[in-house]
């Protein structure tokens, strides 16, 4: 599940935006803080602004001007538009993070490149290699940073119901992951409540 930010001066065209990608789009959910995506309409200053306060997140820009700049973070499209190539082009933004050797994430005193699954510590500005599913761990509960995540819902999410997985898989692959990258006098990097889960963002 990602987090789109919605830009719009025109609230009847916000709100049947945002109702069209709640039914059609189900993994992006419409949010008003910590974006993974933005999307600006018509306001190019607004979209300007927004970039510098999030600069490695994808961002689309709705406008009757033409721009010729897209590329893997910065997306323009012309209106009028198909809602479906719309559609199309936020599912793709939502998958940046598997496509683009630009991708990163912040959290806490990490930056996680999942293309080329690394973690760096940054008050060390060590780089450490993770495995395939350390890295899909870590994506999972940036995307739920809110909310604690039970290992069960690791376990569908993360191992697609393997049959070799089990809950203890997913004890084990947190363990090894904290000592791998945990390191003294740097902040946790999993935060554990009741058998379950969170990034520690702080």
């Amino acid at each position: 599940m990602s987090n789109l930010y919605l830009v719009s001066e025109n609230e009847d065209f916000k709100n049947d935006l945002a109702m069209q990608i709640a039914k059609f789009v189900p993994e992006i959910t419409i949010c008003s803080e910590n974006p993974d995506i933005v999307l600006v309409d018509e306001d190019y200053k607004e979209y300007v602004r927004l970039r510098s306060l999030h600069p490695v997140i994808p961002m689309v820009f709705l406008s009757a001007d033409k721009r010729d700049n897209s590329d893997v973070l910065n997306i323009n499209i012309a209106k009028p538009f198909v809602l479906g190539n719309l559609f199309d082009i936020l599912r793709a933004a939502n998958n940046k993070l598997d496509n683009s050797s630009d991708g990163y994430l912040v959290f806490g005193d990490y930056e996680l490149h999942p293309n080329t699954k690394e973690i760096i510590i940054l008050p060390e500005n060590k780089k450490l290699k993770l495995t395939e599913k350390e890295v899909e761990i870590l994506k999972f509960l940036y995307k739920n940073r809110r909310e604690f995540i039970s290992r069960n819902v690791l376990q569908k999410h993360v191992w697609k119901y393997n049959e070799e997985a089990t809950t203890h898989t997913v004890e084990t692959h947190i363990y090894r992951l904290r000592r791998k990258v945990e390191k003294q006098g740097v902040k946790r990097l999993i935060l554990t409540e009741n058998g379950c889960y969170k990034l520690n963002m702080d």
